[in-house]
């Protein structure tokens, strides 16, 4: 059978140009190459952080290494010998050192680990991640008292008490964070070595200046113990109101369920989770101890998550928390996006005096984690996967105490995640939060509670804002420096 040649079209023509990003090129010259660690890495050069590092260092006077005012330290690596609660040591990993209420999830054999009793941190150290998202800071406090701190964390501490201050400011300024991105190494997960830190070019600044960041530092200080204090008391009046419950059976080695239950108890819910023994056992404790129970919808609260709506980048757009940057003191808000209304009424903002909760996440994470709305995120847009719980015109219960019995690590967190369906991801359903019943205590009772609950979040509240004034500050006389030629305006 013959052949015929058939009309095609031509084959399409190659492109001319890299169709997914161009390409950032520099030149630099062979000095800035071999000076300091010698590195062959393009992005160090390419990066904003270099060009700072470079304008800083080239001035003749006013500025000193980081590593002259500061020591950097780095305990060993931990050899991770895990033990049971009841037995071992707490440990915290680097990233929930930041967190507002860090839960220990592991236990560490302190006396089978050598390097383990160096990783305890004082009250005031500063803490800087060296992997990962590097060059993060934050000060040790209460929450971190007694527990393992891991290794992944750079220990900063002022050789003379006059630079605590400018230290601590100095690594929350945006221009430092730049540098110290800049000077990371690795290309899956990067690190940042003390050497990198302690090579930083800081600016020196007078007594004056300096005593001010040190009384400002020594306040987050101060006030995120007493906030951490005042919750913890709130949540002791709360346990101590309903009496000690001590859950035994958690439902680990799986439990039975009886279909009336199941299919007639209002859930008609497949999910394990909401049947758990552990969590019928608490609310059998708090409907014997307690003075009855209301809904957070009958106690005056409204409840609804916004819509959802398309996230356009944009360098000048709105600051954008996500819902676990809600749970995080010195939180990293790099993210920010054109303003399109944010899917409700309140453009993804939120109120003082809101209750939000994290509606999705890992079940032993963030997930159903009540926190109370404060001014720190006053023109902040907040995900839309955090539940907003704001109260109405004659609420019958504050929103201090509501926050307590829905955050108590044994008598309300748990009543809050055994509401999350789904295997992947699990989800928090706005109308299951609604009717979530809450147990109520006498009125003066409830009022103490809630008094120590508001009080705890206007503290942290204070720090955080605190903290971005002296960052803020920290910024603008480094740019200074860097403009009017190594003199620093403070």
């Amino acid at each position: 059978m013959a052949i015929r040649a058939r009309l095609v079209a031509p084959p399409p023509q190659p492109k001319q140009t890299w169709p997914w990003h161009t390409l950032k090129h520099a030149s630099v010259r062979v000095c800035q190459l071999l000076s300091g660690d010698r590195r062959m890495e393009a992005e160090t050069y390419l990066s904003c952080g270099f060009s700072l590092r470079e304008a800083i260092e080239t001035q003749p006077n006013g500025w000193e290494p980081f590593g002259d005012l500061a020591r950097v330290v780095q305990p060993g690596r931990l050899k991770g010998i895990l033990m049971s609660s009841e037995y071992g040591t707490p440990f915290l990993a680097a990233t929930q050192v930041f967190d507002v209420r860090p839960i220990p999830r592991k236990f560490l054999a302190l006396d089978k680990m050598e390097t383990a009793k160096d990783c305890f941190v004082n009250d005031g150290t500063i803490l800087v991640t060296r992997s990962g998202s590097v060059g993060r800071s934050t000060l040790a406090h209460a929450p971190h008292r007694g527990i393992v701190i891991s290794d992944d964390l750079l220990r900063v501490s002022a050789k003379d008490n006059r630079d605590y201050g400018w230290l601590y400011a100095y690594l929350h300024a945006p221009q430092v964070r730049a540098m110290t991105v800049g000077v990371q190494y690795g290309h899956i997960i990067k690190h940042l070595e003390t050497s990198h830190l302690e090579a930083l070019p800081i600016p020196t600044v007078d007594d004056v200046t300096a005593a001010d960041f040190s009384r400002r530092v020594a306040h987050i200080l101060d006030l995120r113990n007493e906030g951490h204090r005042l919750t913890l008391e709130a949540e002791s009046r709360f346990e101590k109101a309903l009496g000690p419950l001590r859950v035994i059976d958690w439902g680990d080695e799986g439990f039975t369920v009886k279909t009336s239950k199941a299919f007639f108890g209002g859930h008609r819910r497949f999910d394990a989770s909401v049947y758990n023994p552990g969590v019928i056992a608490i609310r059998r404790h708090l409907a014997k101890h307690g003075e009855g129970f209301t809904t957070i919808a009958e106690a005056g609260y409204d409840t609804w998550v916004p819509g959802r709506y398309k996230r356009v980048p944009a360098e000048d757009g709105v600051i954008y928390r996500d819902s676990a940057d809600l749970l995080e003191v010195s939180p990293d808000l790099m993210k920010r996006f054109a303003d399109c209304r944010f899917g409700d009424d309140f453009g993804g903002r939120v109120k003082s005096g809101w209750i939000l909760v994290p509606s999705s996440g890992q079940v032993y994470g963030i997930i159903g984690t009540a926190i109370l709305a404060t001014e720190a995120l006053d023109n902040q847009v907040v995900s839309n996967h955090v539940i907003r719980v704001a109260p109405k015109n004659g609420i019958s219960a504050r929103v201090g105490y509501v926050v307590t019995a829905l955050s108590h690590l044994l008598l309300g967190r748990p009543l809050v995640k055994a509401l999350a369906f789904g295997s992947s991801v699990p989800e928090i359903d706005v109308d299951e939060l609604s009717k979530l019943e809450l147990v109520r205590l006498k009125f003066a009772e409830e009022s103490a509670i809630a008094d120590l609950a508001e009080a705890s979040a206007k503290a942290r509240a204070d720090a955080d804002v605190l903290e971005r004034e002296i960052a803020r500050d920290a910024g603008a006389i480094i740019e200074h420096f860097i403009a009017r030629g190594g003199k620093v305006i403070a």
